[in-house]
């Protein structure tokens, strides 16, 4: 494997370095060629674009990113995400994941992303708009429903999704919904969009806690983030029936073994700023979080979280990754070895994608599904990836990010062999 990889002879700086070394080892159990390992190393296209923006008269240059990774399976999609410390390497890495995301729960999506090199806390709403139509003024021909979709991420939002198609439209000269998702429902979007990542997450659980046969009165869940991935997490998750006993949001955490009334909690967040305070709650942190005697733990905040030194003590029976990447490698084999099911992010979390694809097809088509209908889908393309994943990890043995990666790499080179690109 190594081997093939000191013959390539791509473009060195445009590498996905994440492509190339965490999951050389899966590369090499599924024997890739060097023609394979070229294909899924490096991104099918990189746009780094400069642009000016004029505020009160001052102008100022602006960088912005845009990297289609792979588009075998069909259009591009990915966010784009507003960040000072945002790089392309990482962007390509984001983009990489996004391809294997879409092929795990097998929609016909390749992986993007992108976005701007910008402080968005340091721009107020106005500022903030003639930035994002500029840089898609300056990506607009990269950009289509039919070529590459954009949705929001870090620091964007909806609002920003609508200056984003209102540009698009107007360098078009017609409407096209399609081009972004994440929209607010007057202009194209689906209700579900904003909590399908986690009810596809918790899809996706509960399939877990059936081959464990675990029922869902009194199962114990700690929630560590409480932005709009967590916060919906423990709404939903409550209002199914667990008993959500501990939850944290960036200034610490809360516990409470008898169950936090999880509505109550949303209330006092808005009203306080934070969750740390609420009655008849212990305040912790969020390492204490991890560590807490629970049934199911969700990581739905930072990467990079669950490693070596606390894996030995987390005490859940499930780890739902809602997060993008929580856990580091070495963590993986701790947890098979103490018989804890973790369920990665590339398919926990990948309801969010699942949910921008309904609403695309709901713009390409102009039909709008009853929300039943939206759910009813949801929940069989999740529980469908998850029987497949789990399956392949039966069969092999193996941790089911492994498999994951397996089925969504096999898939995408599948569709390349179709087309004649292998």
């Amino acid at each position: 494997m190594s081997k093939n990889h000191e013959r390539i002879h791509i473009d060195e700086k445009n590498l996905c370095h994440l492509c190339v070394t965490e999951l050389e080892s899966i590369y090499a159990e599924l024997d890739l060629t060097e023609a394979e390992l070229e294909i899924l190393s490096a991104p099918r296209q990189t746009i780094t674009v400069h642009f000016p923006v004029k505020f009160n008269g001052t102008t100022r240059m602006f960088v912005g990113h845009r990297v289609k990774f792979n588009d075998a399976r069909g259009p591009s999609k990915g966010g784009i995400r507003f960040h000072p410390d945002l790089q392309v390497d990482h962007v390509s890495d984001l983009a990489f994941l996004m391809a294997l995301k879409c092929a795990v729960v097998d929609i016909p999506f390749g992986g993007a992303k992108g976005g701007v090199v910008v402080n968005p806390k340091e721009l107020n709403a106005g500022q903030l708009e003639l930035v994002t139509r500029a840089y898609i003024r300056a990506i607009g021909d990269f950009i289509g429903p039919f070529k590459d979709i954009p949705a929001p991420d870090v620091y964007t939002d909806e609002s920003v999704m609508v200056w984003i198609l209102d540009e698009y439209e107007n360098m078009k000269r017609k409407h096209v919904p399609a081009v972004v998702t994440g929209k607010p429902l007057e202009l194209g979007g689906i209700k579900a969009r904003q909590y399908s990542t986690s009810l596809g997450g918790i899809y996706v659980l509960e399939k877990a806690m059936e081959k464990l046969r675990i029922g869902i009165p009194g199962t114990r869940v700690a929630v560590q983030g409480f932005g709009n991935v967590g916060e919906n997490a423990a709404s939903i998750l409550h209002e199914r029936g667990y008993r959500v006993i501990a939850a944290s949001d960036s200034r610490g955490g809360i516990i409470n073994q008898d169950g936090l009334d999880v509505p109550e909690l949303i209330k006092h967040k808005k009203d306080r700023g934070a969750l740390q305070g609420f009655a008849g709650a212990r305040s912790i942190s969020n390492d204490e979080l991890l560590l807490c005697d629970c049934d199911v733990l969700v990581p739905a905040a930072l990467s990079d979280q669950l490693d070596s030194d606390n894996a030995g003590k987390v005490k859940a029976k499930i780890i739902l990754e809602l997060a993008n990447a929580p856990t580091k490698p070495e963590a993986d084999t701790l947890f098979v070895d103490r018989s804890i099911m973790l369920i990665p992010d590339v398919l926990a979390n990948a309801g969010g994608v699942v949910g921008s694809y309904f609403e695309w097809i709901q713009n390409i088509n102009n039909d709008y599904w009853e929300p039943d209908r939206v759910l009813e889908r949801l929940k069989n393309v999740m529980t469908d990836a998850f029987d497949a994943v789990y399956a392949l990890c039966e069969q092999e043995k193996s941790v089911m990010r492994k498999a994951a990666y397996k089925i969504a790499i096999r898939r995408i080179l599948y569709a390349e062999k179709l087309r004649g690109n292998l």
